[in-house]
């Protein structure tokens, strides 16, 4: 069976979620072979090993970390002239993006962004794609060169398949431009406790209706009760109330949960464009005309002031 490349996003040898989700789509079209770059990178193979990785490629040098994007380009460049993989699956985050495109011109292949879908074809891998503004859905071929396809957080089910997850030095030269880029200092994130937006399995997003950044906390709420993450709207985030890294849209990040919750957001094509793809979603609006009710799988005709708060104390009361 052909092999599979699968680019791991970790942070110092946790594997996050993503990666776990490219796992189980690699095995639908080949045997996954992991490429694991940067410190910690041998501490993945365990559960990348867990996860149906029959190989797992590592590199631990000092460049991943000082400069941006491209030695992890020229990792992934050496890892399909040594495995001649049959596709390369990264994650579709703003790096992963850029990565799989730089990659793709390297080795001259065609490239699909933002998959939601993987199955074998008779002439390769068959992604699905949301497009226009998940207005319709496609399915597309790469027909030139290794396919190089980016895959949503949420679009495949986490499914554990035991493989010998061999580790193996992956040899790297780094091309004159990998020093390019060079990164002078980092600050840690602050914690919120919440899981990342684009990975979440549940976001409760606030927008307009909430009118005013100190009623947040009632979205906040809802979402901790459920252990989600807290989008915005364009409309709360250009309005100060939340914070820009939150919003969920065209010009924001694009969401992919099993629930989304929208509060208070009436539905305009830029916030639809971002959060379309939900499995299940929920809106609360006072105005039953509000265009977010055309796609909603469920919706509430209430104030949120009243439904929102309800609605976190059933969940903790069920909770027990």
């Amino acid at each position: 069976m052909a092999e599979v490349l699968v680019y791991v996003d970790h942070v110092d040898g946790s594997v996050r979620k993503p990666t776990l989700e490219l796992l189980t789509l690699a095995r639908r079209i080949g045997e996954p072979v992991a490429v694991a770059l940067g410190a910690g990178a041998g501490d993945t193979a365990a559960v990348l090993g867990e996860h149906g990785a029959v190989r797992v490629l590592t590199n631990d040098a000092a460049e991943f970390a000082d400069y941006l994007v491209v030695p992890k380009v020229d990792a992934l460049q050496a890892a399909v002239a040594a495995v001649s993989p049959s596709a390369v699956l990264v994650p579709s985050s703003a790096e992963g993006k850029e990565i799989a495109a730089r990659l793709a011109l390297r080795i001259g292949s065609g490239i699909i962004t933002d998959a939601v879908d993987l199955e074998a074809g008779d002439e390769g891998p068959v992604a699905t794609q949301s497009v226009f503004a998940a207005g319709f859905t496609t399915k597309s071929r790469v027909t030139t060169g290794v396919p190089v396809v980016t895959v949503k957080p949420n679009s495949a089910p986490v499914e554990p398949a035991a493989a010998a997850g061999a580790v193996e030095a992956l040899a790297v030269s780094f091309s004159d431009a990998a020093t390019g880029t060079k990164v002078t200092s980092r600050a840690a994130r602050e914690s919120t406790g919440r899981p990342e937006l684009t990975e979440a399995a549940i976001v409760v997003s606030g927008g307009r209706g909430v009118n005013g950044a100190e009623n947040f906390a009632i979205i906040e709420a809802l979402a901790d009760s459920l252990g989600a993450a807290v989008g915005a709207s364009r409309a709360a985030v250009d309005a100060g109330w939340y914070p820009h890294s939150n919003q969920v849209g065209q010009t924001g990040k694009s969401v992919s949960p099993q629930l989304y919750i929208a509060s208070g957001i009436s539905g305009a094509i830029q916030h639809r464009a971002g959060m379309q793809t939900s499995k299940t979603i929920v809106a609360i609006n006072k105005d039953p005309e509000a265009p977010i009710f055309d796609l909603v799988d469920y919706g509430v005709v209430g104030d949120l002031f009243d439904v929102v708060p309800a609605l976190t104390d059933e969940v903790k009361t069920r909770k027990g």
